[in-house]
């Protein structure tokens, strides 16, 4: 699973990212500081099993904090995206080809309007940023239809007279994107189109290509710099973006992830809260800099960067945690590791899909599985809960 940073210049992603992984990105005042994608991991928190079995977990794939489990995920910061990106202004069919295998995206939004639609500085507020949550959705859908059309007439015609269903030829043109073909037929049912796909016009096509990329890349909306926003300009952002946004203080993330890393304060990602650390002695500037940072994430119940990465992962995508482990009874792996791995399937995910995931062989050879929770057998197709334990039995 991978998450796209995406937004335009300027506007705080390359510090989101750093924020959320820890991983080293240039990070500058000026429009396109970033060139090649970035790449990292952030972490998804999810309760550790550990917990209700009473036993000590050995993490192989995922961090366990005193009953927390930090699963990893792929995060790609992508460079900044200007209007007309999709027909390649700014390298922006470049950076557009950096999103194909993102799940998810999170869309990084200047709140405070201190950047023009371009990425450059202005003065604060002297620029709408919910101008920003509609020009990056339409960049996106052109840059699908752009995709789409190559071939389109004859693709179409072809399927049109031996009648082929419509969405099959889509995904043949899509698959590239990631893009499933039930996510193709909701995004049909979604929209009123003619049964000729021949007559289908560009307006057509990119209100069909706006629904797909609403289930195969869905957004929610990072109101970063939320601290120099009021809140009516908040609650237009969140609006438009179908209520799926956060305010966000991805500076604020960043200087506490590295105040807690050098032995200064005691903080958790996602926590609306920070302690110092005893017998830390914080000059003047450290101090000045703690409070002002306790104010702004004080407002919001944290800086949000966490909250972010979490509704992205559990509530657009829909995803649960999974533990697989081979013996039911002492919760282990083949090498005796309790609880070792956790695995992120979306919800709805059958335990031989699971058993697929964690190995070809395993899913072939599939016989049953046992939920370690009930004790019950359960067959092939049965569908699995957030936080269940299951040991797949299979033809040796």
């Amino acid at each position: 699973m991978q998450i796209g940073i995406v937004g335009k210049p300027n506007v705080g992603k390359s510090t989101f990212f750093s924020a959320a992984t820890m991983a080293p990105a240039e990070i500058a005042a000026y429009p396109f500081t970033t060139i090649k994608a970035n790449k990292g991991v952030a972490y998804a928190r999810g309760k550790c099993p550990h917990v209700d079995f009473e036993v000590q977990c050995v993490p192989r794939n995922a961090i366990c904090d005193e009953g927390v489990r930090h699963i990893p995920i792929e995060m790609l910061d992508v460079a900044g995206l200007v209007p007309d990106a999709w027909q390649g202004r700014g390298l922006g069919n470049m950076f557009l080809d950096d999103l194909r295998q993102a799940d998810v995206l999170i869309h990084i939004v200047d709140a405070s309007g201190s950047t023009d639609i371009e990425g450059n500085s202005v003065p604060l507020g002297s620029h709408d940023p919910v101008e920003d949550v509609e020009f990056l959705k339409n960049e996106i859908a052109c840059w699908m239809r752009g995709i789409l059309e190559k071939g389109w007439d004859k693709a179409a015609r072809q399927a049109y007279q031996t009648g082929q269903r419509i969405e099959i030829v889509i995904h043949e043109k899509l698959t590239g994107l990631g893009v499933t073909e039930s996510q193709i037929s909701a995004a049909m049912r979604d929209v009123e189109l003619s049964s000729n796909p021949l007559s289908w016009s560009p307006e057509d096509m990119l209100q069909l290509m706006h629904h797909i990329r609403k289930y195969a890349k869905p957004i929610i909306v990072a109101m970063n710099k939320a601290d120099m926003a009021n809140d009516e300009t908040l609650e237009r952002i969140k609006k438009a973006a179908g209520g799926m946004a956060i305010p966000t203080c991805a500076e604020a993330e960043l200087a506490l992830k590295k105040a807690a890393k050098g032995g200064l304060i005691s903080y958790k990602p996602g926590d609306s809260s920070f302690k110092t650390m005893d017998g830390v002695n914080l000059s003047d500037g450290q101090k000045a800099a703690l409070d002002k940072i306790s104010e702004e994430i004080s407002r919001y119940g944290g800086t949000g960067v966490q909250n972010c990465i979490e509704k992205a992962v559990y509530e657009l995508l829909e995803m649960i945690s999974v533990y697989p482990v081979e013996d039911e009874s002492k919760l282990t792996d083949h090498d005796g590791r309790v609880l070792p791995d956790v695995f992120l399937v979306p919800n709805g995910t059958t335990a031989r899909e699971l058993a697929y995931k964690i190995h070809t062989d395993l899913g072939d050879t599939f016989i049953r599985a046992i939920n370690v929770r009930t004790h019950r057998t359960v067959g092939s197709d049965y569908i699995l809960l957030n936080n269940d334990v299951i040991s797949i039995v299979s033809r040796k």
